[in-house]
């Protein structure tokens, strides 16, 4: 689970990742059957617990067990799993409101408020080019939740499924920050640990808020969930030893195709033409950005390779 790319397999390294986003759709399809009946805080647990024997047996397969128990700031894996463990919170809510698509789609504002955030936080200069592609993404994103925001939705669950996902997008720009930092330090084995146990802790917070006794379905669903997200991160980690960042990061766009078909297959959803309209727009200006980030390089890419695209 190291961050820098040990080989390069690109047909490899592409293959594992278009795995990984598929398994990330299909857990997004579980976790919004599941949270139709079991709350957000409560599937985020089932996500997190369930993810980390997978994770801990990939870790220990590796020989980086000592790396991941290891961590030299302690203090910055907690921010990282609070900022984290909310937004997946947030997107397990969202995605019992809003059609699968839709939910993909404004998660995809996530890139335009990285570019804000590290302008604001880490006082990285931001030029016209990057300026340029952070509003036509955010223009796309007001495209696909516009609908929502009218007078005759305000209030609706359809605009707090909305809220609940823009938020999760800004909060994971906050991780993409925070990992930014954390990979100056901290081995990609500890992140990713560190992660799963933070989540798994910081969900238990919501057990006084309604958690259920969920049914067999449920059950299966959530644990389901848990154990596919845990393949999915490895899968995602595993493609960046077989290639570089700036060549897989496009390929997490494939996500929408996924969620379209999954979402019309078991859903009955099809996307809006908001939806379709928006999140072409976003694409294209979530792609400017990489090949921007590509020629700037340095620790955003192995930020990339460490973070978990779909909570």
């Amino acid at each position: 689970m190291k961050a820098p790319t040990t080989q390069n397999k690109p047909g490899t390294a592409i293959a594992l990742k278009l795995m990984a986003v598929l398994l990330f759709m299909v857990m997004a399809a579980m976790i919004k059957v599941a949270t139709q009946n079991v709350p957000s805080g409560q599937a985020v647990f089932f996500r997190s617990f369930f993810a980390m024997p997978i994770i801990i047996a990939w870790i220990w397969r590796a020989g980086e067990m000592r790396e991941a128990l290891t961590p030299k700031n302690l203090k910055g894996h907690i921010w990282r799993g609070l900022f984290g463990t909310t937004a997946m919170a947030l997107t397990f809510a969202g995605l019992g409101l809003l059609p699968l698509p839709e939910v993909t789609a404004i998660g995809y504002a996530t890139p335009m408020f990285t570019v804000i955030l590290a302008a604001i936080m880490l006082g990285e200069r931001i030029r016209l080019f990057r300026i340029s592609a952070v509003a036509l993404g955010l223009v796309g994103v007001m495209i696909v939740i516009w609908p929502r925001l009218s007078l005759e939705a305000i209030g609706t669950a359809g605009t707090i499924g909305a809220l609940f996902v823009l938020g999760a997008s800004i909060l994971r720009a906050f991780v993409q920050i925070h990992i930014r930092t954390l990979v100056k330090t901290e081995h990609t084995a500890a992140i990713v640990f560190y992660f799963s146990l933070t989540a798994t802790t910081l969900s238990l917070l919501s057990l006084p808020f309604g958690w259920i006794i969920p049914t067999w379905t449920d059950l299966i669903l959530l644990i389901g969930a848990g154990l596919i997200g845990g393949a999915a991160q490895i899968l995602v980690t595993a493609s960046y030893r077989f290639g570089a960042a700036s060549m897989l990061a496009p390929f997490d766009y494939t996500s929408l195709i996924f969620a379209a078909l999954i979402g019309y297959l078991i859903f009955a959803e099809l996307p809006t033409t908001e939806t379709v309209i928006g999140a072409s727009l976003v694409v294209l200006g979530g792609v400017l950005i990489i090949w921007r980030e590509r020629q700037l390089g340095g620790g955003r890419s192995r930020a990339r390779a460490v973070t978990d695209p779909k909570g």
